[in-house]
């Protein structure tokens, strides 16, 4: 047992309960800058880390009856597809230096669009609720393919990175549902979204080496009871004050990745 990796799940699995955020963003550096891990496994191994700790959030959302399962299956159809290919194209790509620089890149530029994405994110639901009141029926008639487009974009960055299903996928669902997802629906929808992605690309990770599966155990041990309290915490505290301050800490975080490659 490593008393650091614990608290780094424990920390990470709260987050995750109070706000679906966390899983990728916010451990896949931490793993990079603190415990000096590489890339590829950070990627590899916080995949299964989500996974598992936003599936046990999920089965408290589940009990209070806050998922909305047309839209998860609409994000589905992107996602597992653009998944699937993107471990094909890894499995061919040779993991040589080059290789490692890339993933350390797309890293960090995938953190810090899910910081900035995440402080746009009132100005885009503000945005989408405008549309959706003036132009109701033409804003009806792209939701769906553009929610499908969005679970693409979330299936090809969460393969290659384990970021933006948490963060990403909130900002994208906020701005194309801003009047039927309200802020615990919203973040219930979002967490069960990300699970079977994250299976699904962590399946492919560990056919292709990259779980350290003592590293998992530590970070498991850590993250699955914070997340039940966060889950259960999760429609009592402010929101956007908590995602505010979480977006703060992702960009300094990206700034320093980026300031290491």
């Amino acid at each position: 047992m490593d008393i650091g990796q614990l608290t780094a799940g424990a920390v990470t699995g709260l987050l995750v309960g109070l706000t679906g955020v966390g899983g990728g963003a916010l451990m896949t550096p931490l793993l990079l800058l603190l415990f000096g891990v590489t890339p590829m496994t950070a990627v590899g191994t916080d995949l299964w880390f989500a996974a598992i700790t936003k599936l046990i959030a999920t089965h408290v959302h589940h009990g209070h009856g806050l998922i909305d399962w047309p839209v998860v299956r609409r994000l589905w159809a992107g996602s597992l597809v653009a998944s699937a290919l993107t471990l094909l194209w890894m499995a061919w790509r040779p993991v040589d230096a080059g290789a490692v620089s890339f993933f350390s890149m797309a890293i960090s530029v995938v953190v810090m669009l899910t910081a900035l994405g995440m402080l746009c994110q009132t100005s885009l639901h503000a945005l989408g609720r405008k549309l959706r009141i003036t132009d109701g029926a033409h804003f009806k008639a792209v939701q769906a393919p553009l929610t499908v487009l969005a679970g693409t974009v979330l299936g090809v960055l969460v393969t290659l990175t384990s970021v933006g299903a948490g963060a990403l996928g909130a900002v994208f669902l906020a701005y194309l549902y801003p009047l039927r997802l309200t802020p615990p629906r919203l973040i219930a929808t979002d967490i069960v979204h990300a699970v079977p992605l994250a299976v699904f690309a962590g399946l492919g990770h560990v056919l292709i080496g990259n779980v350290d599966v003592h590293l998992l155990s530590n970070l498991l041990l850590g993250s699955i009871p914070a997340v039940v309290i966060g889950a259960m915490l999760s429609s009592r505290l402010p929101h956007n004050l908590l995602r505010g301050f979480l977006a703060v800490v992702l960009l300094s975080i990206s700034l320093k990745l980026l300031w290491t490659v």
